[in-house]
């Protein structure tokens, strides 16, 4: 073996030493309290900030069954103390999957969250696979579909990606993108 290509303790603790200089550098530069989020554009929030959604009553027309949440997420969409709650939710049906409303809900005058968006009514059809929030403010989420009545619900055969988009107070669908057919 050659001379060059050998590790030696001498190599080993100036690695080590490097290494925890760096570590050292990142913790010194990095804020102290790193977990505050600043008005610097749009930015998720910790959900205590913003509308929650449990005890909420959503437009989703169960029929005396349950509503389930299944994705939240709180955002400032614009960075300047927009603070919203991003739910998917959908009746908790025994058998089937039953269709997903997503909305916006904001505080209102009173403190108490109301819906300021609905982005998926559930008379669409859809459900809901991954929602979340872009750099711009724009919120996406991949959904699943059926191209007729015939296709059995537990078996969607469309699948996109839809992304909506801040804009007067509210939210326009900005994208609507097939990612695939089956």
């Amino acid at each position: 073996m050659a001379e060059h290509s050998r590790s030696t303790a001498v190599h080993w603790i100036g690695t080590a030493a490097a290494l925890g200089a760096v570590v050292a550098g990142a913790v010194a530069v990095s804020p102290a309290d790193a977990g505050t989020l600043t008005a610097d554009g749009p930015h998720s929030v910790p959900a205590e900030q913003a509308p929650n959604p449990v005890g909420f009553l959503l437009p989703l027309a169960c029929d005396g069954l349950p509503e389930r949440i299944t994705q939240r997420f709180s955002a400032d969409t614009t960075g300047h103390g927009n603070v919203v709650t991003v739910v998917a939710a959908r009746c908790a049906a025994p058998n089937g999957t039953p269709p997903d409303g997503l909305y916006v809900l904001a505080f209102g005058p009173d403190g108490k969250p109301r819906i300021a968006a609905t982005l998926i009514a559930p008379a669409q059809n859809l459900t809901v696979r991954s929602a979340g929030i872009r750099g711009d403010g724009s919120i996406h989420a991949t959904v699943d579909g059926y191209s007729s009545p015939d296709v059995p619900r537990c078996c969607a055969d469309l699948h996109e990606a839809e992304t909506w988009t801040p804009q007067g107070g509210g939210y326009a669908l900005s994208g609507n993108v097939p990612l695939s057919q089956t």
